[in-house]
C-alpha cells in the first residue's frame, strides 16, 4: 500500500518471458509424447492418473498444466495493458509499466515467431515425406508460401495440364 507499482518490478522480470519461446516451440512434441506414452504404457498412464488425483493439481490433467505457460505471456500483455489503460498518465508507474508492456510484448512476438517458425518446418517435413524424401527441403531457411492446384499451359498445343505446386 505504500508503493502501489508493478512495471517496475515487470521490467525487471520481462526478459527472461523469452524463454517462453523455446517452451511454446516444443509444446506440440510434449504433447504427442505425453499421449502416445499414455496409449503405449499402463503404466505411465496410472502414474499419470495418480498425480492428477493429488489436491494440488486442483482436478486438471497434466495436459492442462502444460498449456500454462503458453498462455501466460498473451495473458500478462493483456493484463497489462488493462493496467495503462486504467492507470492515470500521470501515476509514478506509468513509464515502467509502459517499458513493461514493450518487453512483454515483444516476448509475445517471439513466442509466436517460433510457433510459425516450427509449423513451417513440420508442413515442409510433411512435403518432403510426399516428394518420396528425394529432395531435401527442410532447412530452417526454406519457408512455404503457398500450395495449391495449378494449370501448366503446354506451349507448343496449348492443351493444360493439372498440376500440385508448392512455392
Amino acid at each position: 500500500t505504500t508503493t502501489p507499482r508493478i512495471g517496475d518490478i515487470l521490467q525487471k522480470l520481462a526478459p527472461f518471458l523469452k524463454m517462453y519461446g523455446e517452451y511454446v516451440k516444443n509444446f506440440d512434441n510434449a504433447m504427442e509424447l505425453v499421449k502416445m506414452w499414455t496409449e503405449r504404457s499402463p503404466q505411465f498412464k496410472l502414474i499419470i492418473q495418480d498425480i492428477q488425483k493429488e489436491k494440488m493439481c486442483g482436478n486438471l490433467t497434466l495436459q492442462h498444466h502444460m498449456l500454462e505457460p503458453v498462455q501466460r505471456i498473451p495473458r500478462y500483455e493483456m493484463l497489462l495493458k488493462d493496467y495503462l489503460r486504467k492507470l492515470p498518465q500521470d501515476s509514478l508507474d506509468w513509464k515502467d509499466a509502459e517499458k513493461s508492456l514493450e518487453i512483454i510484448s515483444t516476448a509475445a512476438s517471439h513466442s509466436n515467431t517460433a510457433i510459425r517458425k516450427m509449423e513451417n518446418l513440420k508442413k515442409l517435413l510433411e512435403i518432403y515425406e510426399m516428394l518420396g524424401e528425394e529432395e531435401d527441403i527442410v532447412n530452417p531457411s526454406n519457408e512455404l508460401i503457398k500450395e495449391g492446384q495449378i494449370l501448366k499451359l503446354a506451349a507448343r498445343n496449348t492443351s493444360a495440364q493439372e498440376r500440385y505446386l508448392f512455392l
